[in-house]
């Protein structure tokens, strides 16, 4: 996989953006509002702060703006678009999709649109879906973008949970390229669905509807086990990332960056050591931003690119796991 690449048709990222709220909610303003420290919290999960969406801050909204940054780097117009994949688990309605919100606010009206539900693995799965109409030579130009708003579904008052998330969107611009050896390498995709009740918010689908009165009202929050979690985060991490090396024969010294889902720094942690990975090529934004579920891996590749962190020739990892369950990896040459 990491050989040159000859004939057919390859998905090369041209521009990243990003997009978060103005206001931080900190973790002294949360010991304000839960039994809770901001040594409690940076201990646990190595988070700060985070960004939490206005009232009238919307998942469309942030995703729009992260699209026009990302055109902007590819110095692309939004008609030149031909496809919107959006990646969130916090849509701006029931329906229709984020992604046709987005389509509208930013004029792209060449392009098709639909959303993508993986929860933190959205943007990974988003990516590698997008790169498959690519590279089989069907479109040219394509938007992928992962964006949430998570303060909307997080439970205020349950300390083991809001500490946790924050809101905001990161966007790609994918474009077809013929005979090189740059782009998406490869991808590898996994979940298991009787995992489910590790990571879940369970209203309002057709099990829960609205229609009926919840046996708890909690349920229309998010919950997490976070231990189960943790274990099984730093082992799936680690394997996809091995098979990511050796399906593109790879070793883990030809990789310049490998940048995770920003669920817990200690996640993080565990998985680099065990991969032998130096911390210098591991990036972590979670400090800042919180554990942004499918907007987490764009946020922290735009801030990448942006910071000079990745050069023309690098190899980098994107690497996930999330509610569903679900995992998954992006190898990519810029």
């Amino acid at each position: 996989m990491n050989k040159s690449f000859s004939g057919g048709y390859r998905a090369i990222i041209t521009g990243t953006g990003s997009a978060l709220p103005d206001k931080e909610l900190s973790n002294e303003d949360l010991a304000k509002m839960v039994e809770t420290s901001d040594d409690w919290i940076t201990t646990r999960t190595g988070i700060k702060s985070r960004r939490i969406a206005s009232e009238s801050e919307t998942t469309a909204q942030l995703s729009a703006i992260a699209a026009q940054k990302a055109l902007a780097s590819a110095g692309l117009s939004a008609e030149q678009i031909d496809l919107i994949v959006v990646g969130t688990i916090t849509p701006e309605m029931v329906f229709p999709s984020t992604a046709c919100f987005v389509q509208d606010a930013i004029g792209a009206k060449n392009a098709w649109a639909f959303d993508l539900s993986a929860a933190c693995s959205g943007f990974v799965y988003s990516l590698a879906v997008a790169e498959q109409f690519i590279a089989g030579g069907r479109y040219q130009n394509a938007l992928v973008i992962g964006a949430e708003t998570l303060s909307k579904i997080t439970d205020y008052t349950d300390r083991t949970s809001c500490i946790l998330f924050g809101d905001g969107a990161g966007a790609v611009v994918l474009q077809r390229n013929q005979n090189g050896d740059k782009g998406i390498l490869y991808s590898t995709m996994a979940a298991d669905g009787s995992g489910w009740t590790s990571l879940n918010c369970q209203a309002h689908g057709s099990r829960f509807p609205v229609s009926k009165p919840l046996d708890d009202p909690k349920k229309i929050y998010m919950t997490i086990n976070g231990r189960e979690v943790y274990q099984l985060a730093v082992r799936r991490i680690v394997e996809t990332v091995k098979e990511c090396l050796d399906k593109c024969g790879l070793t883990i010294n030809d990789v310049a960056m490998v940048i995770p889902h920003q669920m817990n720094a200690r996640i993080i942690e565990s998985a680099a050591k065990r991969l032998e990975i130096p911390d210098d090529r591991v990036f972590v934004n979670i400090t800042t931003y919180g554990n942004t579920s499918a907007a987490s891996i764009p946020i922290a590749l735009d801030e990448c690119v942006r910071g000079g962190k990745i050069k023309s020739g690098d190899i980098v990892i994107l690497v996930t796991f999330g509610a569903g369950l679900t995992w998954g990896a992006n190898v990519i040459k810029f």
